[in-house]
């Protein structure tokens, strides 16, 4: 019986036709005839799978049609780690480890990716997220924050989420936050007072390493409530010599720029669309003050039937101010709009009243938006430098988060120039 078992494994053997010298697999057919043969097959079948590296596609010889073949191929290093790629998730939950021996890394590199540390290789570093993208590995944010005190999260809480100024700061800063290797969790806060508070209050609950926030309701009175125990810093006009650091536009000084450029331009009724005026200080107090200061510069007298108070700042409301304007009969040859989204909706209702801009009025706005390039006209605006104001309210953020509160508070003013386009470019008569 041993000699049969023998003699059929031998046979099994050349019918699978593997080429020993080259170690290459030629073909494979083999036909399982009885009870005695089919045990000898399968124990040669895992010897050779064994010393030559292969394996069965799909099920084992015994329950194989005997008219069908049994294929084989070799196995690669990629079918390896497809296979320990399975066992894994069928193990359990996945660990880093299991994430560098699926990348062929160590798991000190894949530390460096999830970090977004800088100093890891474009191909390495697809790598590592290829591999734990396919073992679906999750970072344990809790026990990273036990170990170095971080989440890696910074909050930014702005006024509307809905309006182009703040959706270009928010990517702004979004991106310089992700050259440090933090992400950004990005909340509205409606202008409301009550919801800034709020958003210092939860921050430490929401784990954020740090608060850049954008203030509208919170005032100077507010200022013992941003004593906090964590970083913040504060973007907006209304917070002065608080206890946190605060990054701010030049407004008043935009603001003139923007009202000499059209003084420049021949303009002498100026229309300034503003906010509803108040006691306090905040950004349309400011531009107001830039506004007032550029027309006493040119001997200009104030007008105050020139100055329009608006409830918000949107498209809408521009539009409705130009109409209201021409109701009223007020001539006026130039309109200085308190941000860039009042100034898109009042080229619209210059349009819709059959005013040509510019060579009948001007318009100027305030923010430099990137839809203010592609109004027809295109619009002239005050451009505050987002990107520099971005960087720095990060860099500041990123300080106190790594040194702690000790440091002096530092206030940031940002630079300015004023964007000329054809909304302010008279044409010459012919």
């Amino acid at each position: 019986m041993g000699s049969a078992s023998s003699g059929n494994a031998g046979a099994v053997g050349a019918s699978l036709g593997y080429d020993l010298a080259s170690g290459a697999l030629v073909s494979v057919t083999t036909v399982l005839t009885d009870s005695i043969g089919s045990i000898s097959c399968i124990v040669t079948h895992l010897v050779l799978m064994r010393k030559y590296r292969i394996y069965h596609d799909a099920v084992w010889p015994e329950f194989r049609s005997k008219s069908r073949p049994i294929r084989y191929r070799y196995r690669t290093r990629r079918d390896a780690s497809e296979q320990a790629s399975r066992g894994v998730r069928m193990a359990g939950k996945v660990t880093i480890q299991d994430v560098a021996r699926a990348a062929g890394v160590s798991p000190m590199t894949v530390s460096h990716v999830i970090n977004a540390h800088p100093h890891v290789k474009d191909s390495t570093r697809e790598r590592v997220l290829h591999a734990i993208d396919k073992l679906d590995y999750r970072v344990n944010v809790a026990a990273r924050n036990l170990r170095t005190g971080r989440t890696g999260t910074i909050g930014l809480a702005v006024p509307e989420v809905d309006r182009p100024y703040f959706g270009q700061l928010a990517a702004e800063i979004i991106t310089a936050a992700a050259r440090r290797g933090f992400r950004v969790v990005v909340e509205q806060t409606g202008a409301s007072r009550e919801t800034e508070l709020d958003a210092l209050v939860l921050s430490r609950n929401r784990m954020y390493d740090g608060l850049i926030l954008s203030t509208v309701g919170l005032g100077p009175a507010d200022t013992e409530l941003l004593r906090v125990d964590y970083p913040v810093v504060i973007l907006g006009e209304r917070i002065f010599e608080g206890p946190v650091d605060h990054v701010a536009m030049p407004n008043v000084e935009g603001a003139s720029a923007a009202t000499r450029h059209l003084i420049e331009q021949g303009a002498r009724r100026i229309v300034m669309l503003d906010g509803a005026a108040n006691d306090d200080v905040n950004m349309s107090s400011l531009r107001f003050q830039g506004y007032r200061q550029a027309l006493a510069d040119a001997g200009i007298a104030f007008d105050g039937g020139l100055l329009v108070e608006l409830d918000e700042f949107t498209m809408q409301s521009g539009a409705a101010a130009v109409h209201d304007l021409v109701t009223r009969g007020i001539p006026f040859d130039a309109i200085f709009c308190v941000t860039d989204t009042v100034a898109i909706g009042v080229l619209r209702g210059l349009a819709s009243e059959g005013i040509r801009v510019p060579d009948e009025v001007m318009v100027i706005g305030f923010d430099n938006i990137r839809e203010s390039e592609f109004t027809v006209p295109s619009l002239s605006s005050v451009d505050p430098d987002h990107t520099t104001m971005a960087e720095k309210a990060v860099s500041l953020l990123m300080n106190r988060i790594e040194r702690g509160s000790g440091a002096s508070r530092e206030e940031y003013v940002s630079g300015f120039h004023v964007v000329k386009r054809e909304s302010t470019s008279r044409i010459a008569p012919a």
